[in-house]
């Protein structure tokens, strides 16, 4: 799913335009234990839970497409008759109205969700009436091209308030205040059927983590049944193993520096695009190439890149190179620059040593002390 399709559903959690026909959850302490569950014709709800619901929910459809957000497809297994695809649908047939049905899916994601603490399994079931739209973007508010029916699942810690003091405006007083559980924002979720080009996609699952270097990778196999993706921190350490492999000694800083500078100008001339910017075998070998490295290097690259990532294995640029920071270091210097002034720094032989040299212009600054750059005096 792109950002567009993804926010189109995310439009959807308003008062005005609410379509979530049930709410269902169930409480479950650190013991693995069910402690209550809930289920609720949502329309029905006091209009304050109702926004509270709707914030967990687009938490739940929020991040970065390719990093928090990521598009899944169903293992062959999945498909059998007690597979986990086979199980999601009936799920959401049942409009989340059968507690058999409902009570084997938490107990798969108690099985299988790691976490020391309380938490909440959140789901809804909601119809989204999905309007047809003209050749040039106008939607047509009377015209639909399919009913969108599908679960959203929101699994959410819980956690205890923090003791302190209150003050009680009934008797004008400060007193202990009363501990109570929090809900916090949702650490994972999926949306099942998947929402592409704006139509159903049975074959889909769009999975959210909170924390996209750490994926749950037995909720992953055991409740989705989906293969588990490469962790945006693993991805970025893939890279930069393979230009370490294929460069070898030919390793230097002009290089390393024309490959950061060229991810970032294809992460920029992306922006906007419906989807985030990519790197396979071929435009992976091609921006090494076109950042410096000669021919006789890349010989091998796409078969190292295969065996990294996959013969069909795509790496996010984003989570490839650092938009916001330029770093060189050395064992006992660290020196951070501006991306976009990277050619500040270079790279010299003074004294038969390789330096790092570091152009000032008119601002020189020691220890929050400015100083002339030319003579070192400080300025006043």
């Amino acid at each position: 799913m792109n950002r567009k399709d993804i926010n189109e559903i995310k439009s959807q959690y308003t008062l005005q335009d609410c379509g979530i026909l049930k709410l269902c959850g169930c409480y479950v302490d650190g013991e693995k234990n069910k402690v209550t569950k809930i289920a609720s014709t949502f329309l029905n709800l006091p209009e304050g839970e109702q926004h509270k619901y709707f914030d967990i929910f687009k938490k739940t459809l929020s991040g970065t497409p390719g990093k928090n957000l990521l598009d899944m497809r169903f293992n062959t297994d999945a498909y059998r008759q007690d597979g986990a695809r086979t199980r999601l649908f009936a799920l959401r047939d049942s409009e989340l109205k059968d507690e058999g049905i409902l009570d084997e899916f938490y107990d798969r994601v108690i099985t299988s969700y790691d976490y020391p603490g309380n938490y909440l399994i959140l789901l809804i079931n909601q119809v989204y009436d999905v309007p047809g739209k003209t050749t040039d973007g106008i939607e047509m508010e009377d015209a639909s091209n399919e009913v969108y029916s599908y679960i959203l699942c929101s699994i959410c810690h819980v956690s205890l308030s923090k003791p302190g003091l209150g003050y009680n405006e009934e008797i004008n007083e400060f007193h202990d205040l009363r501990q109570f559980h929090i809900v916090d924002s949702p650490d994972t979720g999926f949306l099942f059927p998947a929402f592409n080009d704006r139509s159903q996609d049975d074959d889909g699952v769009l999975y959210y983590t909170k924390d996209a270097d750490n994926f749950q990778n037995s909720f992953l196999s055991y409740v989705l049944d989906c293969n588990v993706p490469m962790p945006a921190a693993d991805q970025k350490e893939t890279f930069q193993n393979l230009v370490t492999e294929t460069l070898g000694d030919t390793c230097d800083y002009v290089t390393v520096k024309n490959i950061h500078d060229n991810l970032n100008e294809m992460i920029e001339e992306g922006k906007g695009a419906p989807e985030p910017v990519t790197l396979d075998k071929v435009s992976a070998r091609e921006l090494l190439e076109k950042s410096g490295v000669r021919e006789e290097k890349l010989a091998d690259f796409e078969e190292h890149f295969e065996r990294a990532a996959g013969d069909e294995g795509k790496l996010l640029a984003s989570n490839l190179a650092a938009t916001r920071k330029f770093e060189v270091k050395t064992p006992d210097v660290v020196v951070k620059v501006n991306p976009d002034k990277t050619d500040l720094i270079k790279t010299m032989i003074i004294g038969d040593k390789q330096c790092i040299v570091i152009e000032i212009d008119e601002h020189l600054e020691v220890n929050g002390i400015s100083v002339n750059p030319e003579t070192g005096e400080v300025i006043e």
